[in-house]
């Protein structure tokens, strides 16, 4: 390096000048390039660095700059023109990296500036966030204390206990100094000091419930600071202290006269009392927003949990009447049970009682009819037991009746041959209709089903009925019996737009129609045939007998068969229309077992007398024994009596070839007796025929016969023709 010709000022010696140069050199060009190393492990542990591209651009300045120093140290000897090239372009590329770094710091430093704005701004949130955090926990601790109190209000449904509960709670969570309840008096024109939190006995004193500060109060539905000298609010005696704070708040009181159906009480119908409270005395404290918010909340939960007593109070009220009401109801009840039971015992030993005679009045009337008498005494005998089949029809038509009115009376279902019916109707009608000379058709349909499910013993009494009312109101002329299925449009009756029929695969409608050509029915008097004791008051049919229950009974068989009877008639001397509609099942099988019932009128046979035949006799009535033997004497049997169930067993043999026994005996157990003769002989063949005698054919009778193992059941009173008729059965069969 030349020598400058520059005047020299007194320095150190240029050696050690450039000693000093090369040594700071080196130093700076090591201090720029460790800068980078701790640039790039700055932003490798710095992942949310936003300006990385930055750092890049400066760190390459600081290289070049580095570079540029580590160059210089060559320049300082002697050196080729490759190191000033290269010291040349590195100081350009420095100058052109700092310029970019410059330009790019303008943007960059007023977004390092707000970043400190967002600093601050987050400070602000922050401490924003802290107070809602203390109002949410005071809220918290608010709905906390609300729960207890509530919880405590709630735990019993006594509103005076509830009150006190409510003023004893606010005054241990809000440090209360007093605390009152104002309540309305009778006439709601005064409040009424109730309860207090410090005073055991209130003092009671009463305030004009239309003063400024209690209409204020109860105007709005918050709590309300109010002056610590309002007369609501003077709860302690005047001294030397200064009152602290007094707030008021309206508790409604709901009746339950005030609730509606889907709807809230009326507000014009509410009553408030008024709750006082006052902070302690000589104290600096004032009420909380959130303080206030929990008062509001437990006078609510007041005026529900006294809502809720007043619901609970009329309750007890109403379930103490009911109570009442359910004890006599009760009391009825059993008093209509010992009734019912008093009057079922009576019917069943009057059934028995009356049958008993009767069984002896037709049966010797009709052994004596057997024998040689004279017109006049034949006329005496024919009259003696018509007027006994009219008895005994009566009886049976009160004893149906009743069970009919307390429903006891159930239908007794079963398959049963419909056309069959029909024929052993006319075969019963036949002999009556042939004295009087009336003609007697009948006429069933081709689609009517031969077998049909249904109570045959009921269906065959009410055709029998019908069909007798129209023999015995006819003096000339002909009676015709219709039955065929009803459709759907012969189904339905105007007059009765209750009857609604059902049609279905599985049951049919049969539609059974008796047309006579006797007196007639004045059309006014139709609706009162089908009401118990009602007979028809046309002249001339006062004297034909009946009790006027025939038809009453009818209509009560009916509708459990589900069906509907009614009757047309134009008027007097134009006969009459009785139409019977009957629901009745279809059989699934026609051979379907059941006991049979023996008939009740005589049918033509073939054997009138038995003789030799051994028939034993049990009744413990001497009289229906007697009775019996001499029907069956009469027939030609050989008859054993016996009157009690040891006699019976004892004496009952293979050569008896039937057993009659009255069931009915009051300390004899028939079904046990025949289950004892069905033991003793265990071979079919050997063992006799077995015939309940009895005065009720329901059918739980009809059941226990056939459980024990009876043969067959007859009904009293028995007449020589229907007992001759039983035995030539018993024997076919």
């Amino acid at each position: 390096m030349e020598s400058c010709n520059c005047i020299e000022p007194q320095w150190p010696p240029d050696d050690l000048l450039m000693k000093y140069q090369y040594i700071s050199d080196f130093f700076i060009a090591l201090a720029y390039f460790s800068i980078p190393l701790e640039l790039i492990y700055f932003v490798k542990k710095s992942a949310v660095f936003p300006y990385r591209w930055v750092l890049v651009q400066f760190g390459a300045f600081i290289v070049l700059c580095g570079a540029t120093h580590l160059i210089n140290l060559w320049t300082f000897t002697m050196h080729s023109r490759t190191v000033a090239s290269v010291m040349t372009t590195a100081k350009v590329l420095t100058a052109a990296v700092s310029c970019i770094t410059a330009l790019m710091l303008v943007h960059i430093i007023p977004d390092l500036l707000s970043v400190k704005t967002r600093e601050l701004f987050l400070k602000n949130k922050a401490a924003e966030l802290d107070r809602e955090m203390g109002l949410i926990r005071t809220q918290e601790e608010t709905g906390r204390h609300v729960r207890m109190l509530t919880h405590e209000i709630r735990s019993t449904l006594d509103r005076h206990t509830i009150l006190k509960t409510t003023l004893v709670e606010l005054g241990r969570t809000l440090a209360l100094e007093e605390c009152a309840l104002w309540m309305p008096t009778r006439t709601g024109l005064e409040l009424q000091l109730s309860y207090t939190l410090r005073q055991q006995n209130p003092v009671g004193y009463t305030v004009p419930i239309h003063h400024p500060v209690i209409n204020q109060v109860f105007s709005s539905n918050r709590a309300v600071k109010i002056s610590p000298n309002c007369p609501v609010a003077r709860l302690r005696p005047a001294g030397k202290y200064m009152p602290g704070e007094v707030v008021a708040v309206r508790v409604p009181l709901l009746h339950l006269s005030n609730f509606h159906i889907n709807d809230w009480p009326e507000l014009s119908t509410k009553r408030y009392a008024l709750m006082v409270l006052m902070l302690p005395s000589d104290s600096a404290r004032q009420w909380h927003v959130h303080e206030l918010e929990l008062v509001e909340v437990v006078a609510d939960q007041v005026a529900v949990a006294l809502s809720h007593a007043a619901i609970l109070e009329e309750s007890m009220r109403a379930r103490d009447l009911l109570m009442e009401q359910n004890v006599a109801l009760d009391l009825a009840r059993r008093e209509a049970e010992t009734a019912i039971r008093a009057r079922n015992d009576f019917l069943a030993v009057m059934n028995h009682e009356m049958r008993t005679p009767m069984h002896a009045i037709i049966a010797l009337s009709s052994l004596l009819q057997e024998t040689e008498l004279t017109p006049e005494q034949r006329l005496m005998v024919e009259t003696i037991l018509k007027s006994s089949n009219l008895l005994a029809t009566l009886i049976n038509d009160v004893l149906d009746l009743s069970r009919l009115e307390d429903g006891s009376l159930q239908l007794d279902l079963g398959t049963f041959n419909l056309y069959a019916v029909f024929r052993e109707v006319l075969n019963l009608i036949k002999p009556i209709a042939s004295v009087k000379k009336l003609h007697v058709s009948l006429n069933l349909a081709p689609d009517l089903p031969e077998y049909a499910v249904g109570d045959e013993k009921r269906l065959m009494q009410t055709i029998l009925n019908i069909v007798g009312n129209a023999v015995k109101f006819s003096k000339e002329g002909s009676i015709s019996i219709t039955a065929f299925v009803a459709k759907l449009d012969t189904l339905r009756d105007s007059k009765a737009p209750e009857f609604l029929p059902v049609l279905s695969d599985n049951h049919f409608y049969l539609r059974v129609q008796v047309k006579d050509s006797g007196s007639g029915i004045n059309p006014l008097d139709i609706p009162k045939l089908f009401t118990k004791f009602a007979q028809n008051q046309s002249t001339g049919t006062r004297n034909s007998g009946g009790s006027g229950l025939g038809l009453a009974i009818c209509k009560r068989f009916v509708n459990l068969m589900e069906g509907h009877i009614w009757i047309e008639s134009e008027g007097l001397g134009k006969g009459c229309t009785a139409i019977l509609i009957v629901k009745l099942g279809m059989p699934e099988r026609v051979n379907e077992s059941k006991l049979p019932y023996m008939p009740k009128m005589p049918t033509d046979h073939g054997q009138t007398a038995f003789p030799g035949l051994k028939v034993l006799v049990m009744d413990e009535n001497g009289v229906s024994r007697m009775v019996t033997k001499g029907l069956l004497l009469h027939l030609g049997c050989d008859v054993t009596m016996v009157g009690s169930s040891e006699e019976c067993l004892r004496l009952v043999s293979h050569e008896h070839k039937v057993v009659f026994m009255d069931i009915c005996v009051p300390g004899i157990d028939s079904y046990g007796i025949t289950i004892r003769i069905h033991e003793k002989f265990t071979k079919r063949h050997e063992r006799p025929l077995l015939v309940a005698l009895t005065g009720n054919t329901d059918k739980v009778t009809k059941e226990n016969c056939m459980r024990a193992g009876m043969d067959g059941l007859i009904l009293k009173p028995v007449s020589l023709d229907k007992m001759r008729s039983v035995l030539t059965d018993l024997l076919e069969h």
